[in-house]
């Protein structure tokens, strides 16, 4: 058996550092410091079970999701923009995405540290889509968000018409009757920004039910799912992490026997 030399390690933490902030990292000058130098960077990011565009939306929804200082955040959005994991347009609609499933200051502070990486590095503003450009007749936006519902979640939500507040003219009306259909970011990636939404609330409902879904529409794999759980945990911790970690592995088998995310063996809640 080789053994894994610690020189190496930290060299290769201190590159992809650079690379995925857009800045040299200093000198570590404390034990977290250099673990973030030496595991984070070193052994979460270089891992191959997922993609750097999920990498990047992962890490920037749970930072922002942590309340994490804002040369974090910042060296996030550099990250993304100077590697092409994302581009402007991208991290704009990401930020409102998280402001749905976090709260809206928590994408506020996702918008706020793209002003200031655009500003630091000269860029112009791009041109973004509107909420709402022209005028709309809102049983038929609540009846394209049903439909919506049913693409993202792969079952029946909130029927139209319900009169709740909260399922109809949240979740039908703006969830998903405006923002998940938005052309600027894929599903996918709004998936993996929904899960750390999801994993951080808590509630025991949207985690299983949007764990199962990641899977069930083909967004993503299992082992996919599994790389998630441990980038998560750099932002959210490994007590967070280790009931995800759970909820990946149930879903995971529920959706290997076609099973809906709350239905047991024999075909019933």
């Amino acid at each position: 058996m080789s053994l894994c030399v610690p020189a190496a390690r930290s060299a290769l933490g201190s590159s992809l550092q650079a690379e995925l902030t857009g800045r040299d990292g200093p000198a570590p000058r404390s034990p977290v410091a250099e673990s973030w130098r030496d595991f984070i960077y070193a052994e979460i990011w270089s891992r191959p079970g997922l993609d750097r565009r999920a990498r990047f939306l992962i890490a920037l929804a749970s930072a922002a999701g942590a309340t994490a200082p804002t040369d974090r955040l910042d060296g996030y959005v550099r990250g993304a923009l100077a590697t092409g994991a994302l581009n402007q347009a991208e991290l704009r609609e990401a930020a409102l995405h998280v402001a749905v499933y976090a709260g809206w200051d928590k994408g506020g502070a996702i918008d706020a540290a793209i002003d200031r990486v655009e500003a630091e590095e000269g860029l112009a503003q791009v041109a973004l889509s509107p909420i709402r450009a022209a005028p709309w007749d809102p049983q038929q936006r609540m009846e394209q968000g049903f439909a919506e519902f049913r693409a993202v979640m792969t079952f029946d939500g909130p029927r139209v018409g319900n009169g709740l507040p909260y399922l109809q003219d949240g979740i039908l009306n703006f969830v998903f009757g405006e923002m998940w259909g938005r052309s600027g970011l894929d599903q996918r990636s709004r998936r993996f920004l929904t899960l750390v939404g999801v994993a951080d609330s808590a509630a025991t409902v949207p985690i299983a039910s949007h764990f199962h879904a990641a899977m069930a529409s083909g967004n993503c794999t299992a082992a996919e799912l599994h790389e998630f759980v441990l980038q998560y945990a750099v932002h959210a911790g490994w007590p967070k992490a280790s009931v995800i970690q759970g909820v990946v592995l149930e879903m995971a088998g529920k959706v290997a026997k076609g099973l809906a995310w709350n239905e047991k063996e024999g075909g019933k809640p």
